[in-house]
């Protein structure tokens, strides 16, 4: 049976006439010390852009040279234009290692990210629906790990996966970059905020069990948040050091970052690997970059939720 929703009756009082709506116009304050105030507030916005942004342009003129003009021009002027040549030197060099390096920081980052991201969100969605015995407690000790430097836990983790003997594989960086403490933490703030407990009780209500009620309704629900966990962990996944440094011996299985300090360690010995590693290292910005244009508004919507009500 069709139905409709309540209107109001018709022997009601009469409405009022609607007034259009003037639109105001807020003018900007213009008095000397407003202009100052924005002037300054511009002016430290630029300076901060210009010192983030200042590394990542040296990059770029350094990588249009060769490895003598590194040394004998200033270092924001351009080269004879080597950029491409320098790629082509960065791809072809030890029978495509960098391609290597760079594939593996994409498995890494992506597959890792992405699995990471999974577990925290249905980690935070537990947190933020069910009710167990001590599940503030142990949310206690999961806000505690977000406190703990990864650089803590890496021995320790070498050490269970030495005895499991996932050393020197690719599962050595992959499982322990599963665990994001503060991954669960924002799933279940999203969760909070994205979730209204009367959508999942009509869902129960239908006859969807838990597993179809999450995958269903509260998956599609977190898109936003589950784009916003996926860059972070991306990022930290992309510029991890360390935890590869302990695991890994092959170089093969070396991530970009790790690759790259190989290179500049070996500088002394080999020379010619300086256009090499700035060119790499340009070309190890990119990814992240891309990541990030291609999901920011996801990354924005996301960050704005429970901000209104």
């Amino acid at each position: 049976m069709a139905t409709s929703t309540p209107t109001r009756s018709a022997a009601g009082p009469a409405a009022a006439p609607s007034v259009p709506s003037v639109p105001v116009r807020r003018h900007r304050d213009r008095s000397p010390r407003a202009l100052l105030s924005r002037a300054g507030v511009n002016g430290f916005l630029i300076i901060v852009a210009v010192y983030t942004l200042m590394p990542v342009t040296w990059l770029l003129f350094a990588a249009t040279k060769n490895n003598g003009d590194l040394f004998g021009s200033p270092g924001f002027q351009l080269g004879d234009f080597n950029l491409f040549s320098n790629i082509g030197a960065v791809f072809q060099y030890h029978d495509g290692l960098y391609a290597r390096w760079l594939g593996n920081s994409l498995l890494y980052s992506v597959v890792g990210s992405l699995a990471s991201t999974f577990v925290s969100l249905v980690a935070g969605y537990a947190f933020d629906t069910y009710d167990f015995p001590g599940k503030e407690k142990l949310f206690g000790v999961v806000l505690a790990g977000i406190l703990i430097p990864a650089t803590v836990v890496s021995l320790p983790i070498y050490l269970m996966a030495s005895r499991a003997g996932l050393v020197d594989t690719y599962w050595a960086v992959l499982i322990p970059g599963m665990a994001n403490p503060f991954g669960v933490y924002l799933a279940r703030v999203f969760a909070e905020g994205y979730l209204p407990g009367e959508v999942l009780e009509a869902a129960r209500m239908d006859g969807a069990g838990e597993l179809r009620t999450f995958r269903s309704v509260s998956l599609p629900m977190l898109a936003p948040a589950f784009i916003t966990i996926f860059l972070f962990s991306f990022t930290a996944s992309w510029n991890n050091f360390f935890l590869p440094l302990v695991m890994l011996n092959n170089q093969d299985l070396y991530p970009v970052g790790l690759g790259l300090y190989q290179w500049n360690v070996n500088l002394a010995q080999v020379p010619e690997l300086y256009h090499l590693v700035i060119t790499g290292s340009l070309i190890s910005v990119v990814p992240p970059a891309v990541a990030f244009l291609c999901l920011q508004r996801f990354w924005r919507s996301g960050l704005t939720a429970g901000a209104v009500k």
